[in-house]
């Protein structure tokens, strides 16, 4: 069974103890870990994979607790590095009624976004491996370069390269750049996963199929389609895969498309998934894939924060009985 690789931020989301309030009007907040690619990291260690985070943090109190936040989670740290040149990144979030969010970023730069390219060292991946990456760290910086390294590095060694784009436009100061960015590093990937409120934007394109179509670019080989609690779609070889989502009582929706990511990769390294067999495994078990990821997805809403809600493979099997 190979590893899953992370690489991008970790910070800390500040979760409002109230929901319906604008941020302006929030008095009080809970402390929780944060960063997609973390989440994603968590999740996959949380059900049995083995998984690490490429990523870098402030000499300061909140890097001290995110360290210890993915040390309990199971995720190794021999890849996070360490600074003194910038603080530790901070995300304070409004969750609206229905537990969806509003995100205000302190990040200028944070210490993620410093780790260099000369800092990544090939010698961490293997065949069988998969690299996963998000696009809130690829804005202009080291860190863009070093996600560059990193999946040449991958491919190289025969890993999936897994892109969730997960945009956040209040990170970036043009939305166009932003786009550009994400259409950039789309064809680097075999597999790129996109929410259903993401595709218009991303592809430019208002038609669901054309859009879908489009993504398939460069080394791109199966396009997953999350549609919260609707589930979600696999294209692949041509075809078209669905699977439903999970009516569960949401509480908060943060870290739930990170959590379905982060099931279907888990099952990808249990299969033992390369790029050479990739499409073969997502056509032949797309039904088993898809259902463990939603169910993934939906239990992590039932919660607050990402990484302390992420539900055990126990949890998700219960759900699917």
């Amino acid at each position: 069974m190979g590893n899953l690789i992370s690489i991008g931020e970790l910070l800390i989301d500040f979760i409002p103890n109230e929901k319906g309030v604008a941020l302006k009007d929030v008095v009080s907040f809970t402390r929780v870990p944060g960063g997609a690619p973390a989440n994603v990291a968590a999740a996959v260690a949380k059900f049995g994979g083995k998984a690490s985070l490429i990523t870098k943090l402030g000499e300061d109190a909140f890097g001290d607790f995110l360290l210890e936040q993915l040390i309990e989670a199971g995720v190794g740290i021999d890849k996070v590095f360490r600074t003194k040149e910038a603080k530790t990144g901070l995300a304070f979030v409004s969750l609206r009624e229905n537990g969806e969010r509003d995100f205000s970023f302190y990040r200028d730069p944070s210490a993620d976004l410093l780790l260099r390219d000369s800092e990544i060292n090939a010698e961490w991946f293997n065949q069988g491996d998969v690299l996963h990456f998000c696009s809130v760290d690829l804005v202009e910086s080291p860190m863009k370069k070093a996600h560059v390294k990193a999946i040449q590095a991958a491919k190289l060694r025969g890993g999936i390269i897994s892109f969730d784009p997960n945009v956040r436009l209040p990170l970036w100061d043009d939305p166009q750049e932003c786009r550009k960015t994400i259409l950039e590093f789309i064809p680097m990937a075999h597999l790129v996963k996109v929410a259903d409120d993401e595709l218009e934007f991303i592809t430019g394109i208002a038609e669901e199929q054309k859009a879908i179509a489009s993504l398939f670019t460069g080394d791109v080989k199966a396009v997953v389609l999350t549609k919260a609690a609707k589930g979600a779609d696999l294209y692949v070889h041509n075809k078209t895969y669905s699977a439903a989502g999970y009516a569960v009582k949401v509480e908060d929706t943060t870290g739930a498309g990170d959590a379905f990511i982060g099931g279907f990769i888990y099952q990808l390294l249990n299969m033992d998934a390369e790029p050479g067999n990739l499409e073969l495994l997502l056509s032949e078990h797309h039904q088993d894939i898809l259902t463990f990821a939603n169910a993934s997805g939906a239990l992590t809403t039932t919660g607050k924060g990402a990484i302390s809600s992420l539900p055990t493979q126990e949890q998700v099997m219960q759900l699917l009985k």
